[in-house]
Parts: structure tokens; C-alpha cells; sequence
């Protein structure tokens, strides 16, 4: 009892001493304490400025609205310290790498992320790391509380399905089922001529004319493009590996040759560099096909398509002879989402060219010939490559009300994810009343979304 009671005038004795003082002049003071941790003013305008600059907004009032996750997250870090996890420090020391990396790219180098937090860089690292060590503990702690969930069953599922009114069960959307024979257009013709255009335009460069002059004319890099090529000072952690390996190996003022990335055929000429930062002109050109490119594949396709509708050949054999799609074509075309793996695509899981082919089709019925994209870069938010295609449905499983019959996995998932967010809540609602909390008069309009906190205030 004398510990405890030693222990919370100690941490009244922090709460109260507000002398230090951070950026534009305001005093630091502790804005929460949360059992054995504290929460800084700072440290919440800290979350605040990286939430406005990465783009995010909040529909409460937004130190509010953070303050509360900072006090959650407390909660979490406290029982991962009593259950004695660990932190991986090689995932921390990517993600700090990534996230110092991305805010020196947006504000243009180190000096002007300092300007923007008030704080040396060495500073930021220090407190960074220690906040992404914090919540590798905090998100192991939600995962452990939630996996010591008990095993969903069908009773479970079958209570689920009984407690809801029938309009408000979920509605499984129409899903397909489909197969693919592709064909891609001469690559490496279009290739070489991206190539000679680029190597065109570089002995211009050399013999005198403006990088950025060609580059507004030339690039395929709209962003870029406008400002004759430039890129700005950027990480080099940021760009396809290919294109950062060429620019850093430059001398400032000096071509590359030409560089191949997924996004297609470079040259870079190198304005500045500071450490492994970098500022470039490039003019990007992509390879072009052709309308007889098109009309080869297309006839090819169209042969395909008439063969297996003649029974000479089912399309299963067709898509392994002469599908030029690695992915699908050694299992006899039969397409598959690669996030999650599975063969069923919901339509906004679909390319639009893919959809608009397939949305009158009956099942077995086959496509006409069509220009889309594979899934190269899929995972990167890139289009992929363009292919040219025909495909097959296979089978359509109507939209309708989840029942436990058809759709028990789907509900199993629902009733399971239900399960896990029950324990977590209960969880942070027995914490919060159990644990010796104050919450500085500064946030006394808060409303936070738990009533729990608000009683604490």
C-alpha cells in the first residue's frame, strides 16, 4: 500500500510541473497519466502534425479523437509488459526507416522536416523508435486478447443468424467465377523502339539541348512532366530500385543511360544530392502498341475461341498450349484474386475492361476478344501490363442473404471478428475503471467515445 500510495503522488507530482517549453513557445506538460504511463502535450501534437500531413482528417475534434487512442494504446502497452512480449527490432527499424523516409520526401529533406516538427533529426528517431516499439507491443497485445477468444461453432453461427432481424443479415454480393486464355503484344519490338526514341533523345541532350525542355515535350510522366522532369529532393527508398541505383551512381549535371523500370524506360539526369536523397529530371517513355498488334492478337484469340466452341479443343487444353499468362495458365486458365487467392471475384474486385466483357455472359458463354492488363505491380497500385484476352464464366453466384447453408464461412468470419472486438472492448472498459487515470482540465469538453473515459474526466 505505501508503494502504490508513493507511486501516485509521484505521478500527481509530474502531472502538475508544466516549465519545459516546445515549439512556437507553448509550455510541455502532461496531458494524461494512464496507470504507470504519461502522456505528453507534445507527444499529441506530435501524432497531430503527422495526421495532417499525411492527408488525415477526423469527424470528432481531432486531439480529442487521438488523444483517446493514445490513451487506449497505454492500457494495451501496459498489460504487453506485464505479459512480457517482445518487440521485433528489425520491423521497427523498417517502418522507422519508411516513415522518416516518406516526411523527408514530402517536405524536401531533412532541414525542412525539422523545420516542420521543431525537433533535430536525431530527435525524431529517438522519439519515433520508441513509439513504433510501443505499438508493436500495443498491436500484439489487441492480437493476444483477441485470439484467446473461444472457438466460434455452428451453434454459435446458427445463434447469430437467429438474433437478426432477416434485413439485416448481410447480403453476399454476386460473385464469378472465371477463366482466362491471354496473349500479350510484341513486347520486345515495342521495346527497341522506346529504346532508339530515348537514345534519340539523349544525343540532343548532349549536343546541347535542355533536359527539361525535352522532358515537357516527350515524358510520359504527367506529374512530372509539367515541371520539365523534376522530381524533387526524395528519398531514394521511394523509387523502383533500378531507377534509385542509376540516379545515385550519377555525378550531378550528368545522363544516365537508359534505365528499364515497370513503369517503363528512363533517363535520369541528377540535379543535387544530400546523403541518400536525391533530386532528378527523368523523361519516362512506355512502350506503344500498335492498332495491328491489336488486331494479330485479337484474331488469335477470335481462332481460339471458334476451336472451342467447335469442340476441337476444350478451353482447359487451349489455356495451356497457348495462354501466355504464367499464373493461370498451368491450371487451366482459371483466374484467382492475388490478394487474397481466392477464384470467386466480386465485380469491383474486377478489372473494368474484365467486367464489361463478362457482365452479359451466361455460364460457359465466352467472351469476345478484349485489351486489359495483367497483374504485374498488382500489390504497388500499378495497372499491369497490357494484355489482350478472352475469358470464360465459369460459374455466378447470384447476390442474396447470407444463409447458414451457403455462406456459413462468410457469418463463421463475422461472428468470430464480432467475438474478438467484444473481448478487446471488455477488456479497455474493466482497464479504465481499474486503473488510476487523470485527464488534464484542457480536455475537459472532450467527448470521447467511450463513456468510461468521460467519467474519468
Amino acid at each position: 500500500m505505501k508503494h502504490i500510495i508513493l507511486t501516485v503522488a509521484a505521478l500527481l507530482a509530474c502531472f502538475t510541473m508544466s516549465a519545459q517549453k516546445y515549439k512556437n513557445g507553448l509550455a510541455d506538460k502532461t496531458v494524461a497519466i494512464v496507470g504507470g504511463e504519461t502522456i505528453l502535450l507534445s507527444d499529441l501534437e506530435s501524432e497531430v502534425q503527422q495526421m495532417r500531413m499525411s492527408g488525415s482528417s477526423s469527424d470528432r475534434d481531432m486531439r480529442c479523437e487521438l488523444l483517446e487512442n493514445m490513451m487506449e494504446a497505454k492500457l494495451f502497452l501496459m498489460q504487453a509488459r506485464i505479459d512480457s512480449l517482445s518487440v521485433s527490432n528489425d520491423a521497427v527499424s523498417n517502418n522507422l526507416s519508411q516513415r522518416i523516409d516518406w516526411f523527408r520526401t514530402q517536405l524536401g529533406g531533412d532541414e525542412e522536416m525539422e523545420k516542420y516538427f521543431g525537433k533535430p533529426l536525431y530527435k525524431l528517431r529517438q522519439e519515433w523508435q520508441k513509439a513504433l516499439e510501443e505499438q508493436s507491443l500495443t498491436e500484439q497485445e489487441r492480437y493476444e486478447i483477441a485470439s484467446k477468444i473461444a472457438d466460434v461453432t455452428p451453434y454459435d453461427v446458427q445463434q447469430y443468424i437467429d438474433a437478426m432481424e432477416p434485413e439485416d443479415l448481410p447480403v453476399v454480393p454476386v460473385k464469378y467465377q472465371l477463366s482466362q486464355i491471354c496473349v500479350y503484344p510484341d513486347r520486345e519490338t515495342a521495346a527497341v523502339a522506346v529504346r532508339e526514341k530515348l537514345l534519340s533523345l539523349r544525343e540532343r541532350i548532349m549536343n546541347g539541348e535542355k533536359f527539361s525542355t525535352l522532358a515537357r515535350i516527350y515524358s510520359e510522366d504527367p506529374g512530372s512532366a509539367r515541371r520539365g522532369g523534376e522530381l524533387g529532393l526524395a528519398s531514394k527508398s521511394i523509387f523502383w530500385p533500378a531507377f534509385s541505383d542509376a540516379a545515385m551512381a550519377l555525378r550531378p549535371g550528368t545522363i544516365s543511360q537508359i534505365v528499364e523500370t515497370p513503369d517503363g524506360y528512363h533517363i535520369i539526369e541528377v540535379i543535387e544530392k544530400k546523403g541518400d536523397m536525391f533530386n532528378a529530371r527523368h523523361i519516362l517513355i512506355k512502350p506503344q502498341y500498335t492498332s495491328e498488334d491489336r488486331d494479330k492478337a485479337f484474331s488469335r484469340l477470335d481462332s481460339l475461341k471458334t476451336k472451342i466452341q467447335a469442340e476441337e479443343i476444350t478451353f482447359e487444353l487451349a489455356a495451356r498450349f497457348f495462354s501466355e499468362d504464367p499464373a493461370t495458365r498451368t491450371n487451366g486458365g482459371q483466374m484467382a484474386d492475388p490478394a487474397t487467392g481466392s477464384s470467386y471475384f466480386e465485380i469491383d474486385q474486377l478489372k473494368p475492361a474484365d467486367y464489361a466483357a463478362i457482365k452479359d455472359l451466361k455460364v460457359g458463354e465466352i467472351s469476345e476478344p478484349v485489351e486489359s492488363s495483367d497483374n504485374e505491380g498488382y500489390q504497388q497500385g500499378r495497372n499491369g501490363n497490357l494484355v489482350y484476352k478472352i475469358i470464360r464464366v465459369d460459374k455466378i453466384l447470384p447476390a442474396h442473404t447470407a444463409t447458414f447453408e451457403n455462406d456459413y464461412t462468410q457469418i463463421l468470419e463475422k461472428v468470430q471478428l464480432q467475438k474478438q472486438n467484444q473481448a478487446v472492448d471488455q477488456f479497455l472498459s474493466q482497464r479504465i475503471k481499474s486503473t488510476y487515470i487523470v485527464i488534464d482540465p484542457l480536455f475537459a469538453e472532450c467527448e470521447f467515445s467511450r463513456e468510461e473515459w468521460n467519467n474519468k474526466k
